[in-house]
Protein backbone atom coordinates (compact mmCIF):
# COMPACT_ATOMS: atom_id res chain seq x y z
CA UNK A 1 0.00 0.00 0.00
CA UNK A 2 1.16 3.71 -0.69
CA UNK A 3 0.36 6.26 1.24
CA UNK A 4 -1.13 9.22 -1.02
CA UNK A 5 0.63 11.91 0.82
CA UNK A 6 4.10 10.64 0.19
CA UNK A 7 4.27 12.28 -3.22
CA UNK A 8 7.85 10.16 -3.48
CA UNK A 9 5.90 7.11 -3.09
CA UNK A 10 3.06 8.44 -5.73
CA UNK A 11 5.80 9.43 -7.98
CA UNK A 12 7.74 6.29 -7.91
CA UNK A 13 4.16 3.98 -8.07
CA UNK A 14 3.63 6.10 -11.45
CA UNK A 15 6.35 5.49 -13.80
CA UNK A 16 4.60 6.75 -16.81
CA UNK A 17 3.54 9.62 -15.53
CA UNK A 18 -0.44 9.22 -15.31
CA UNK A 19 -1.16 11.79 -12.96
CA UNK A 20 0.84 14.31 -14.64
CA UNK A 21 -1.28 13.40 -17.91
CA UNK A 22 -4.56 13.63 -15.98
CA UNK A 23 -2.95 16.83 -14.79
CA UNK A 24 -2.82 18.26 -18.45
CA UNK A 25 -6.25 18.25 -18.93
CA UNK A 26 -6.80 22.16 -18.97
CA UNK A 27 -4.18 22.56 -21.65
CA UNK A 28 -5.66 19.38 -23.73
CA UNK A 29 -8.53 21.45 -23.59
CA UNK A 30 -7.57 24.52 -25.04
CA UNK A 31 -5.13 23.07 -27.77
CA UNK A 32 -7.58 20.37 -29.00
CA UNK A 33 -10.09 22.96 -29.84
CA UNK A 34 -7.62 24.77 -31.68
CA UNK A 35 -6.78 22.26 -33.46
CA UNK A 36 -10.01 21.49 -34.55
CA UNK A 37 -11.19 25.46 -35.33
CA UNK A 38 -7.93 25.30 -37.67
CA UNK A 39 -8.56 22.15 -39.78
CA UNK A 40 -8.34 21.82 -43.00
CA UNK A 41 -10.04 19.89 -45.97
CA UNK A 42 -13.36 19.19 -44.26
CA UNK A 43 -17.00 18.68 -45.75
CA UNK A 44 -19.29 21.10 -46.47
CA UNK A 45 -22.12 21.30 -44.21
CA UNK A 46 -24.86 22.29 -46.43
CA UNK A 47 -27.78 19.93 -46.44
CA UNK A 48 -26.20 17.79 -43.09
CA UNK A 49 -29.17 16.09 -41.46
CA UNK A 50 -27.61 13.56 -38.81
CA UNK A 51 -23.76 13.52 -37.13
CA UNK A 52 -22.83 10.19 -36.58
CA UNK A 53 -19.44 9.96 -34.36
CA UNK A 54 -17.83 6.47 -34.66
CA UNK A 55 -15.38 5.05 -32.54
CA UNK A 56 -14.26 2.63 -29.39
CA UNK A 57 -13.69 2.96 -26.32
CA UNK A 58 -12.10 6.63 -25.32
CA UNK A 59 -12.09 7.81 -29.39
CA UNK A 60 -15.88 7.54 -28.76
CA UNK A 61 -16.22 9.08 -25.99
CA UNK A 62 -15.91 12.70 -27.68
CA UNK A 63 -18.88 12.01 -29.83
CA UNK A 64 -20.94 11.58 -26.28
CA UNK A 65 -19.65 15.33 -25.31
CA UNK A 66 -20.97 16.53 -28.35
CA UNK A 67 -24.56 15.00 -27.72
CA UNK A 68 -24.69 15.75 -24.07
CA UNK A 69 -23.67 19.27 -24.53
CA UNK A 70 -25.26 19.65 -28.18
CA UNK A 71 -28.25 17.32 -28.32
CA UNK A 72 -30.64 19.63 -27.54
CA UNK A 73 -29.07 22.77 -29.30
CA UNK A 74 -28.98 21.49 -32.68
CA UNK A 75 -31.30 20.69 -35.18
CA UNK A 76 -30.43 17.27 -36.08
CA UNK A 77 -29.62 13.93 -34.89
CA UNK A 78 -26.22 12.87 -32.73
CA UNK A 79 -26.06 9.01 -32.54
CA UNK A 80 -22.29 7.80 -31.30
CA UNK A 81 -21.78 4.21 -33.02
CA UNK A 82 -19.46 2.05 -31.26
CA UNK A 83 -19.95 -1.13 -33.65
CA UNK A 84 -18.16 -2.28 -36.91
CA UNK A 85 -21.46 -0.69 -38.69
CA UNK A 86 -23.28 2.14 -39.90
CA UNK A 87 -26.80 2.86 -39.00
CA UNK A 88 -29.20 1.99 -41.92
CA UNK A 89 -29.86 5.91 -42.74
CA UNK A 90 -26.33 7.22 -42.94
CA UNK A 91 -25.62 8.41 -47.02
CA UNK A 92 -24.93 11.64 -48.38
CA UNK A 93 -26.66 14.11 -45.99
CA UNK A 94 -24.77 12.66 -43.13
CA UNK A 95 -22.05 13.91 -41.57
CA UNK A 96 -19.85 10.78 -40.22
CA UNK A 97 -16.80 11.26 -38.14
CA UNK A 98 -14.44 8.01 -38.20
CA UNK A 99 -12.50 8.62 -34.14
CA UNK A 100 -9.45 6.64 -33.59
CA UNK A 101 -6.70 8.01 -31.77
CA UNK A 102 -4.37 5.58 -32.72
CA UNK A 103 -5.76 5.27 -36.69
CA UNK A 104 -5.78 1.77 -35.79
CA UNK A 105 -8.97 0.66 -34.32
CA UNK A 106 -11.03 -2.12 -36.85
CA UNK A 107 -14.36 -1.38 -36.17
CA UNK A 108 -13.68 2.36 -37.01
CA UNK A 109 -12.19 1.80 -40.29
CA UNK A 110 -14.82 -0.78 -41.25
CA UNK A 111 -17.38 2.40 -40.37
CA UNK A 112 -14.86 4.39 -42.22
CA UNK A 113 -14.96 2.45 -45.63
CA UNK A 114 -18.55 1.94 -45.62
CA UNK A 115 -19.04 5.63 -44.94
CA UNK A 116 -17.05 6.38 -48.14
CA UNK A 117 -19.14 3.67 -50.11
CA UNK A 118 -22.54 5.10 -49.35
CA UNK A 119 -21.39 8.45 -49.95
CA UNK A 120 -21.74 10.01 -46.54
CA UNK A 121 -19.26 13.45 -45.53
CA UNK A 122 -16.34 12.16 -44.08
CA UNK A 123 -13.83 13.05 -41.77
CA UNK A 124 -10.97 11.44 -39.81
CA UNK A 125 -10.18 12.42 -36.59
CA UNK A 126 -6.79 10.34 -35.47
CA UNK A 127 -3.39 10.86 -34.17
CA UNK A 128 -2.25 9.00 -37.48
CA UNK A 129 -2.02 5.42 -38.66
CA UNK A 130 -4.04 3.54 -41.11
CA UNK A 131 -6.70 5.94 -40.92
CA UNK A 132 -4.94 8.91 -41.58
CA UNK A 133 -3.52 6.80 -45.08
CA UNK A 134 -6.64 6.08 -45.75
CA UNK A 135 -8.18 9.39 -45.44
CA UNK A 136 -5.50 11.47 -47.14
CA UNK A 137 -5.68 8.65 -50.12
CA UNK A 138 -9.66 9.30 -50.43
CA UNK A 139 -8.45 13.25 -50.38
CA UNK A 140 -10.11 14.10 -47.23
CA UNK A 141 -9.84 16.18 -44.75
CA UNK A 142 -8.29 15.19 -41.07
CA UNK A 143 -8.50 16.73 -37.62
CA UNK A 144 -5.35 16.20 -36.08
CA UNK A 145 -4.39 14.99 -32.56
CA UNK A 146 -0.76 14.89 -30.91
CA UNK A 147 0.68 11.44 -31.60
CA UNK A 148 2.86 9.79 -29.37
CA UNK A 149 0.75 9.01 -25.98
CA UNK A 150 0.86 5.46 -24.97
CA UNK A 151 -3.16 5.50 -23.58
CA UNK A 152 -5.55 7.09 -25.99
CA UNK A 153 -7.94 7.58 -22.57
CA UNK A 154 -5.16 9.66 -21.18
CA UNK A 155 -5.78 12.21 -24.31
CA UNK A 156 -9.53 12.93 -23.74
CA UNK A 157 -9.32 16.44 -23.48
CA UNK A 158 -7.42 17.14 -27.21
CA UNK A 159 -10.13 14.40 -28.84
CA UNK A 160 -13.31 15.70 -27.49
CA UNK A 161 -12.31 19.65 -28.00
CA UNK A 162 -10.46 18.55 -31.70
CA UNK A 163 -14.24 17.12 -32.39
CA UNK A 164 -15.75 19.72 -31.33
CA UNK A 165 -13.81 22.44 -32.87
CA UNK A 166 -13.84 21.26 -35.95
CA UNK A 167 -17.58 21.16 -36.06
CA UNK A 168 -17.50 24.51 -35.39
CA UNK A 169 -15.05 25.16 -37.82
CA UNK A 170 -17.90 23.35 -40.05
CA UNK A 171 -20.23 26.01 -38.81
CA UNK A 172 -22.25 22.84 -37.43
CA UNK A 173 -22.35 24.03 -33.86
CA UNK A 174 -22.22 27.79 -32.47
CA UNK A 175 -19.02 29.41 -31.37
CA UNK A 176 -17.72 27.55 -27.86
CA UNK A 177 -14.78 29.84 -27.58
CA UNK A 178 -16.06 31.21 -24.07
CA UNK A 179 -17.20 28.07 -23.14
CA UNK A 180 -13.34 26.43 -23.77
CA UNK A 181 -12.38 29.37 -21.90
CA UNK A 182 -14.23 28.95 -18.50
CA UNK A 183 -13.86 24.84 -18.68
CA UNK A 184 -9.93 25.46 -19.37
CA UNK A 185 -10.08 27.77 -16.60
CA UNK A 186 -12.10 25.46 -14.16
CA UNK A 187 -9.46 23.22 -14.85
CA UNK A 188 -7.00 24.52 -14.06
CA UNK A 189 -8.36 25.72 -10.60
CA UNK A 190 -9.53 22.04 -9.97
CA UNK A 191 -5.65 20.72 -11.03
CA UNK A 192 -4.64 22.89 -7.81
CA UNK A 193 -6.41 21.51 -5.63
CA UNK A 194 -6.65 18.02 -7.13
CA UNK A 195 -3.03 17.57 -7.62
CA UNK A 196 -0.52 14.86 -5.74
CA UNK A 197 1.12 17.79 -3.78
CA UNK A 198 -2.14 18.62 -2.26
CA UNK A 199 -2.63 16.34 0.79
CA UNK A 200 -5.60 14.41 1.49
CA UNK A 201 -7.04 16.53 4.29
CA UNK A 202 -7.81 18.91 1.15
CA UNK A 203 -7.30 16.42 -1.61
CA UNK A 204 -11.48 15.44 -2.12
CA UNK A 205 -10.05 12.64 -4.96
CA UNK A 206 -7.11 11.06 -2.50
CA UNK A 207 -10.20 11.42 0.14
CA UNK A 208 -12.56 9.37 -2.17
CA UNK A 209 -10.11 6.85 -3.54
CA UNK A 210 -9.65 5.66 0.09
CA UNK A 211 -13.22 5.82 1.51
CA UNK A 212 -13.77 3.68 -1.49
CA UNK A 213 -10.80 1.01 -0.16
CA UNK A 214 -11.95 -2.17 -1.48
CA UNK A 215 -15.58 -1.77 -2.64
CA UNK A 216 -17.10 -2.09 -5.80
CA UNK A 217 -17.80 1.93 -7.00
CA UNK A 218 -21.00 2.73 -8.71
CA UNK A 219 -21.41 6.12 -10.55
CA UNK A 220 -24.82 7.88 -10.82
CA UNK A 221 -25.22 10.81 -13.08
CA UNK A 222 -28.61 12.60 -14.67
CA UNK A 223 -29.16 11.72 -18.12
CA UNK A 224 -26.99 14.43 -20.17
CA UNK A 225 -23.75 15.59 -19.00
CA UNK A 226 -23.35 14.01 -15.87
CA UNK A 227 -24.52 10.44 -17.09
CA UNK A 228 -21.67 11.18 -19.23
CA UNK A 229 -19.21 11.29 -16.76
CA UNK A 230 -20.36 9.01 -14.74
CA UNK A 231 -19.70 7.08 -17.62
CA UNK A 232 -15.59 8.11 -17.85
CA UNK A 233 -15.84 7.37 -14.38
CA UNK A 234 -16.86 3.22 -14.61
CA UNK A 235 -14.11 3.34 -17.64
CA UNK A 236 -11.28 5.24 -15.48
CA UNK A 237 -11.58 3.18 -12.73
CA UNK A 238 -11.59 0.00 -14.86
CA UNK A 239 -8.40 1.04 -16.84
CA UNK A 240 -6.64 2.78 -14.34
CA UNK A 241 -7.98 1.42 -11.02
CA UNK A 242 -7.79 -2.10 -12.47
CA UNK A 243 -11.26 -2.95 -10.61
CA UNK A 244 -14.80 -3.80 -11.68
CA UNK A 245 -17.33 -0.86 -11.79
CA UNK A 246 -20.43 0.41 -12.57
CA UNK A 247 -22.45 3.37 -14.13
CA UNK A 248 -26.12 4.31 -14.22
CA UNK A 249 -28.46 7.22 -14.63
CA UNK A 250 -31.23 9.03 -13.26
CA UNK A 251 -34.42 9.09 -14.16
CA UNK A 252 -33.97 5.50 -15.68
CA UNK A 253 -32.49 3.76 -12.69
CA UNK A 254 -35.18 4.76 -10.48
CA UNK A 255 -37.40 2.36 -12.99
CA UNK A 256 -35.09 -0.65 -12.23
CA UNK A 257 -32.07 -0.73 -10.85
CA UNK A 258 -33.29 0.84 -7.44
CA UNK A 259 -35.14 -2.07 -6.70
CA UNK A 260 -31.95 -3.90 -6.71
CA UNK A 261 -30.56 -1.76 -3.53
CA UNK A 262 -32.47 -4.12 -1.14
CA UNK A 263 -31.19 -4.70 2.45
CA UNK A 264 -27.25 -5.71 2.46
CA UNK A 265 -27.15 -5.37 -0.87
CA UNK A 266 -25.41 -2.24 -0.81
CA UNK A 267 -22.64 -4.29 1.22
CA UNK A 268 -19.65 -4.12 -0.89
CA UNK A 269 -20.25 -1.44 -3.06
CA UNK A 270 -19.29 3.10 -2.81
CA UNK A 271 -22.05 5.21 -4.08
CA UNK A 272 -20.27 8.16 -5.88
CA UNK A 273 -23.82 10.26 -7.29
CA UNK A 274 -22.34 13.21 -9.47
CA UNK A 275 -24.31 16.49 -9.48
CA UNK A 276 -24.80 19.50 -11.26
CA UNK A 277 -26.59 22.45 -10.87
CA UNK A 278 -28.49 22.46 -14.11
CA UNK A 279 -30.27 19.02 -13.20
CA UNK A 280 -33.91 19.06 -14.86
CA UNK A 281 -36.01 20.06 -11.32
CA UNK A 282 -37.80 15.80 -11.36
CA UNK A 283 -34.19 14.77 -11.20
CA UNK A 284 -33.08 17.32 -8.76
CA UNK A 285 -35.84 15.58 -6.63
CA UNK A 286 -34.81 12.00 -7.34
CA UNK A 287 -31.31 11.73 -6.25
CA UNK A 288 -31.23 12.57 -2.79
CA UNK A 289 -34.70 9.94 -2.60
CA UNK A 290 -32.59 7.27 -4.77
CA UNK A 291 -29.76 8.01 -2.87
CA UNK A 292 -31.61 7.14 0.43
CA UNK A 293 -31.67 3.50 -0.97
CA UNK A 294 -28.52 2.62 -1.35
CA UNK A 295 -26.98 3.55 2.25
CA UNK A 296 -30.47 1.68 3.68
CA UNK A 297 -28.95 -1.23 1.66
CA UNK A 298 -25.22 -0.95 3.29
CA UNK A 299 -23.57 1.08 0.84
CA UNK A 300 -21.83 4.40 1.81
CA UNK A 301 -22.46 7.19 -0.91
CA UNK A 302 -20.85 10.57 -1.46
CA UNK A 303 -22.23 13.24 -3.85
CA UNK A 304 -19.69 15.27 -6.02
CA UNK A 305 -20.80 18.45 -7.50
CA UNK A 306 -19.67 19.76 -10.68
CA UNK A 307 -17.85 23.23 -10.68
CA UNK A 308 -18.62 25.88 -13.65
CA UNK A 309 -21.06 27.82 -15.38
CA UNK A 310 -21.42 26.47 -18.73
CA UNK A 311 -22.46 22.34 -19.47
CA UNK A 312 -19.06 21.93 -21.06
CA UNK A 313 -17.04 23.24 -17.93
CA UNK A 314 -19.38 21.00 -15.53
CA UNK A 315 -18.94 18.33 -17.50
CA UNK A 316 -15.57 18.52 -17.33
CA UNK A 317 -14.87 19.45 -14.11
CA UNK A 318 -16.38 16.27 -13.13
CA UNK A 319 -14.65 14.23 -15.73
CA UNK A 320 -11.06 15.36 -13.97
CA UNK A 321 -12.33 14.48 -10.60
CA UNK A 322 -12.89 10.76 -11.46
CA UNK A 323 -9.61 10.86 -13.65
CA UNK A 324 -7.85 12.13 -10.39
CA UNK A 325 -9.87 9.24 -8.03
CA UNK A 326 -9.46 6.35 -10.52
CA UNK A 327 -5.68 6.91 -10.56
CA UNK A 328 -5.37 7.83 -6.86
CA UNK A 329 -7.19 4.53 -6.37
CA UNK A 330 -4.78 2.38 -8.18
CA UNK A 331 -1.66 4.30 -6.36
CA UNK A 332 -2.67 3.26 -3.25
CA UNK A 333 -2.98 -0.34 -4.05
CA UNK A 334 0.26 -0.24 -5.59
CA UNK A 335 -0.81 -1.05 -8.96
CA UNK A 336 0.57 1.34 -11.79
CA UNK A 337 -2.20 3.25 -13.46
CA UNK A 338 -0.77 2.61 -17.31
CA UNK A 339 -0.79 -0.57 -18.39
CA UNK A 340 -4.10 -2.44 -20.00
CA UNK A 341 -2.90 -5.82 -19.57
CA UNK A 342 -6.33 -7.59 -20.31
CA UNK A 343 -7.08 -5.40 -22.92
CA UNK A 344 -3.57 -6.44 -24.96
CA UNK A 345 -4.60 -9.73 -24.49
CA UNK A 346 -7.67 -9.93 -25.72
CA UNK A 347 -6.17 -8.17 -28.85
CA UNK A 348 -3.24 -10.78 -29.09
CA UNK A 349 -5.99 -13.36 -28.67
CA UNK A 350 -8.54 -12.26 -31.91
CA UNK A 351 -5.03 -11.72 -33.78
CA UNK A 352 -4.52 -15.43 -33.38
CA UNK A 353 -8.23 -16.46 -33.69
CA UNK A 354 -8.47 -14.27 -37.78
Amino acid sequence: MIDLDDVGSLRGGDPSGMLDLVGSLAGQVRDGYDTGLTASGLPSADGISAIVVCGMGSSAVGGDFLRAVFGGRVRMPIEVNRTPELPAYCGPHTLVVASSYSGGTAETLACFAEALERGCRVVALTSGGALAEAAARAGLGTIPVPAGFVAPRSTLGYTSLALLGGLEALGVIPSIRDDVDEAAKELEALTTKLGPDVPSSENPAKRLAVAIGTRVPVVWGAEGISAVAAYRWRTQFHENAKVPAFASSLPELDHNEVVGWAPRRGEGFFLVALRHEGEHPDVALRFPLSITFVTEAGAPAEQVWAAGRSPLARLFSLVLMGDYAATYHALARSIDPMPIAAIDRLKAALAEAT
